[in-house]
Order: C-alpha cells, then structure tokens, then sequence
C-alpha cells in the first residue's frame, strides 16, 4: 500500500470516527442512556482535556520537563494559580500572570 492511499485512509477513518461519535448523541438521544458512573467520569473530562493542553505548554522546554527557575510560563503560571485563589478574579488573575511572565521576559 502507497503512503499516500494510507493516508487517505486514516484521514477518512478519522473523519468518520468523529462524525459518527458526535452524531451518536443527536440521533440516539434519550433511547441510550450511560451508566451513571461513566455519566460521572464524562464531567471531568473538559479539565481533563485542558490539563492535558496545558501541563505541557508549562512544563515542557525544547522537548524536556523544565522546574528550573528560568521557566517563565511556569513561574507565571504559578502567580497566576496564586492571583485565582487570592482575588477569585478572572481579570486579576489574567493581568498577574501576564505581568509576570511579560516582566521575566523582558528583563532576564
């Protein structure tokens, strides 16, 4: 099999597996229902999903994990997690981790 034509197979077989398990929901609707311990686990994922995106966006630097002093997305992360839990302000926490990570950059 050409390199091309397995491409094209898994770019179609991907399309259909996302369509078909998003259209499962509409067209099934209440006929099916989850067992309510996956019901459960479902709700997390969404943080999961987002921890995933984000751990190593912060973590990671060229490829390895990175708890040195010179992590700026760490550092500003944390300042970040410290402004939420302070002020439980979106806003302030945004502004702090911004200025945070906007002041290492600039001058280290």
């Amino acid at each position: 099999m050409s390199s091309g034509l397995a491409s094209w197979i898994a770019i179609v077989g991907i399309a259909l597996t996302g369509v078909v398990t998003r259209c499962s929901f509409l067209m099934l609707g209440e006929r099916v229902r989850l067992p309510p311990l996956l019901e459960q686990a479902l709700r997390h994922a969404p943080a999961a999903a987002l921890g995933a995106i984000v751990a190593p966006a912060l973590l990671l630097t060229g490829g390895h994990v990175d708890f040195a002093p010179g992590n700026h997305r760490l550092l500003a992360a944390l300042v970040a997690a410290a402004a939420i839990w302070w002020t439980r302000s979106i806003l302030w926490t945004i502004v702090a981790g911004l200025a945070v990570f906007t002041a290492l950059r600039l001058w280290s």
